[in-house]
């Protein structure tokens, strides 16, 4: 047994080497004749000598050889055939395990014309009789033979040459020139054979009932003693027949085929078996199988459902695309007598294989996250499929070089003998591509191209394999912002997912060379990116100007360095003061920065002008405009004060044709004066100065605040506010109308009365002429306004407290 295994049908031996044993082995294969001579096998001598090899079922090897092959030692009713395999694991066959295996099989009674149709060769083989009266009639003188046919051989029972009948003419060929030509002849002391391949130049193909038949017209004569002798061997196999419709396979051949039935006038059947793989199967086992055996009158058919018993199914692969099909060995076996042979046998061997049907590859992903590996599994796929080697960002690497590049190959057998392989990468690994998706969310992406083969036909296909698996262990970039003298700095710590992030400022791209042109500072050591700002430059946003603070924020925002897809906004804002928009030199020269507020976008930045508004920026940018210019020009006004010089101006911005301002940003330089001259000057009356009255509408608001900080008003569904005496009271009084930096609000009269009239009494006055009441037992206090987010003009508002109190007489409460 070991690793062959033999079966006989009948004139027909069946070698079978195991698939396991063989399997990613190089093999060959050679019949040993009874001289112990190895004559390797090819298809050549395979068709000519009786012999055929497949691989059957997912790899293992089938050896076929016919009871009358050229090397069958043939011995009363046995015939033994010897083979020998050898197997390397390469291809020079270098250390080659060398197997012997005999096999013999009993054949039984000949039938008088026997036929083979094996799928690479046809072989017929007749009853060689002699006439009783020829061999009463021998002489012993081989001599005269001899010299009437030079050409035949000396042996007593030996064939002369062959005749093949064609429609145009006859041809004769010699022994040896036939057997040159690919046919194989032999004779036994009971029978002439004749074997030939499908592909041989006097085969025909003839159509009988709609299907095609290569048929063989011959004769083949040889000697007995001086007499010569004639059979017809005219052979004819079915080369098509079978058609696929439903999931069925349907198998027609055609009885009593006209060249085999030359001369004879009568037909009777004597039987018809069929089966798989030269197994006979009974009428039971073909049904439990769903097969069908039809023995009609003038055709044998045989149905068997795609998929069933006794066929396998191999990979095939079709323009690159893998797929399967469904593949049977099949044998049918006809005999029957007719009025010329008497009994005939044709036992026909059909290797059927359904058309190509495109099969689905199945890719799971099974994540395992506390090893942090990608486990892909790959397949099914049917035992004939091997993998080759991965291919990954452009590379090529064999299965067993794999594991140097992080990917574990493991196989997983079925069992129902189908097979997988499964791939362990590791989330780290080099060819595994991360990508931040959101918020803690990682994106790990395997892509991967896998090549098979299939055995044996060596067909190759890829199957692209990409795995996404999305893990919780994103850390995302954190930063911490400060500011110092005149600079704002943003430190961003990387975190895993912003490697190849982008800084942006808005649409534009912050490298360190376009950080250099504007005098920022961009560094990266790996760990952190570093990027300070000037307080001044092009790329800050200004908001909430006023005489104390200005709020200076910048943006920064990261994005992917491929998709330019925003992944994360940072911002620093620092309060800086205005005296950082104006030097006052000693030598008289004043700079004065102009910055465009949040909210100015229409402002145009070169047509800001100083009071003379001829004077203009000497440096433009499309935030700030700075002016440089002596305090004696631009329309610049002094003041002294004793003991300091006081120069004041404003940068103004105009509409074209308007003459009030839309901005207006007052600034003014003080000198000490150390020392004092006498200045001769007169001065001239005169006229006094004169204010226009103007009219306008002012739109205000009072509201009442919960607690002093004034973050809370209270709204008007909580009205009317419950208090106790003495409790303080916050009140806010705003200029809503116009948003005019140039107004002050100023608060003349206030006063309290016990009813919504304001002009009821009794009255009493919480402030008067601006100031408080020093009538009050508690007066009323004023808060001070400072610049906020929610404050931009503090000299428009004015808040004040009062203690609760409630109006008596005498001793009563009065109530409204």
């Amino acid at each position: 047994t070991g690793p062959m295994s033999s079966e006989c049908l009948g004139n027909l031996l069946r070698i079978t080497m195991s698939a396991e044993y063989f399997e990613n082995k190089y093999i060959s294969l050679s019949v040993v004749d009874q001289s112990s001579t190895a004559w390797e096998l090819d298809e050549a001598m395979a068709a000519k000598c009786g012999y055929r090899v497949t691989y059957s079922t997912w790899s293992s090897i089938e050896f076929r050889a016919s009871a009358l092959s050229c090397h069958s030692y043939l011995e009363k009713d046995v015939f033994t055939v010897t083979i020998q395999i050898k197997a390397s694991r390469t291809p020079d066959m270098s250390n080659a395990t060398t197997h012997l295996k005999s096999a013999s099989c009993h054949y039984g009674l000949w039938s008088p014309r026997e036929l083979i149709c094996e799928s690479n060769y046809m072989e017929v083989s007749v009853r060689r009789e002699v006439p009783q009266t020829i061999k009463d009639f021998v002489r012993d003188e081989p001599e005269d033979w001899t010299l009437v046919f030079p050409a035949a051989k000396a042996e007593e029972a030996s064939i002369w040459q062959v005749v093949f009948h064609q429609p145009e003419e006859k041809r004769a060929l010699l022994v040896s020139n036939a057997w040159s030509a690919g046919y194989g002849l032999n004779a036994t002391d009971s029978r002439v054979l004749l074997r030939v391949p499908y592909s041989a130049a006097q085969v025909q193909l003839v159509e009988d009932q709609g299907i095609t038949f290569s048929v063989l017209r011959s004769r083949v004569f040889y000697k007995y003693q001086w007499v010569i002798l004639m059979v017809d061997t005219a052979v004819a196999c079915p080369v098509d027949g079978v058609n696929y419709t439903n999931k069925t396979i349907t198998w027609t051949v055609p009885k009593y085929i006209p060249p085999l039935s030359a001369g004879v006038t009568s037909f009777k059947d004597v039987l018809v078996e069929a089966g798989v793989d030269l197994h006979k199967l009974s009428a039971k086992e073909m049904a439990s199988r769903k097969y069908v055996l039809l023995n009609e009158l003038n055709a044998i058919t045989m149905k068997i459902p795609i998929g069933a018993e006794g066929g396998y199914y191999k990979t095939s692969v079709s323009n690159g695309q893998l797929g399967a099909k469904y593949s049977i060995n099949l044998f049918l076996e006809h005999q029957w007598e007719d009025n010329k042979w008497g009994l005939t046998k044709h036992t026909i061997i059909k290797e059927i294989e359904t058309p190509f049907e495109q099969a689905e590859v199945a890719i799971t992903n099974n994540l395992n996250l506390s090893a942090r590996l990608m486990n892909v599994t790959v397949g099914a796929f049917l035992p004939d499929v091997e993998l080759v080697n991965l291919t990954f960002e452009g590379v090529a690497v064999a299965v067993p070089e794999a594991v140097e590049h992080g990917y574990l190959i493991h196989r997983a057998r079925y069992a129902n003998g189908s097979k997988a392989f499964i791939m362990q990468v590791p989330l780290d690994a080099p060819s595994i591509k991360k990508e931040y998706m959101r918020e803690d969310m990682r994106a790990y992406t395997l892509n991967v191209t896998l090549t098979f083969i299939t055995h044996p036909s060596s067909e190759t296909f890829v199957i692209p394999v990409i795995a996404l698996s999305a893990v919780k262990d994103a850390v995302l970039p954190s930063m911490r912002g400060f500011c110092d003298g005149r600079n704002l700095h943003l430190i961003i710590t990387h975190g895993n997912v912003d490697q190849n992030w982008l800084p942006f400022i808005s649409d534009w791209h912050l490298t360190p060379e376009a950080a250099q042109k504007y005098n920022y500072s961009l560094r990266d050591n790996g760990t952190h990116l570093a990027i300070s700002v000037p307080f001044l430059s092009s790329h800050m946003s200004y908001e909430g100007f006023h005489t104390s603070a200005i709020k200076a924020s910048f943006y920064l925002t990261l994005k992917d360095g491929i998709t330019l897809a925003q992944r994360r906004d940072f911002s620093v804002s620092c309060i800086f003061s205005p005296s950082e928009l104006i030097q006052c030199l000693p030598n008289g020269t004043v700079i004065i920065t102009a910055i465009k507020l949040v909210g100015d976008e229409d402002l145009d930045t070169s047509l800001l002008v100083l009071r003379d508004r001829q004077c203009k920026p000497s440096q433009v940018t499309e935030k700030t405009a700075t002016f440089k210019f002596n305090v004696n020009t631009c329309g610049t006004s002094r003041k002294f004060n004793g003991t300091a010089m006081t120069y004041e101006n404003e940068v103004l911005y105009f509409r074209p044709g308007n003459d009030t301002p839309l901005y207006q940003l007052k600034f003014l330089c003080s000198y000490a004066v150390e020392q004092t001259v006498d200045v001769t000057y007169e001065s001239k009356k005169s006229p006094p100065p004169s204010i226009k009255p103007g009219f306008g509408c002012l739109a205000l608001s009072l509201k009442l605040f919960k607690e002093k900080s004034y973050s809370e008003p209270y709204q008007e569904s909580e009205y009317p506010v419950v208090k106790y005496l003495r409790e303080a009271l916050y009140f806010e009084v705003e200029l809503l109308q116009p948003k005019d930096a140039r107004l002050d609000l100023n608060l003349d009269d206030c006063w309290a009365t016990n009813s919504q009239s304001q002009d009821s009494l009794p009255q009493w006055h919480i402030l008067i002429h601006g100031c408080e009441n020093n009538k009050d037992s508690y007066r009323t206090v004023f808060h001070e306004v400072n610049y906020s987010l929610r404050v931009k003009f503090p000299q428009h508002l004015k808040r004040f407290e009062v203690r609760m109190f409630a109006f008596v007489r005498g001793t009563s409460l009065l109530q409204e």
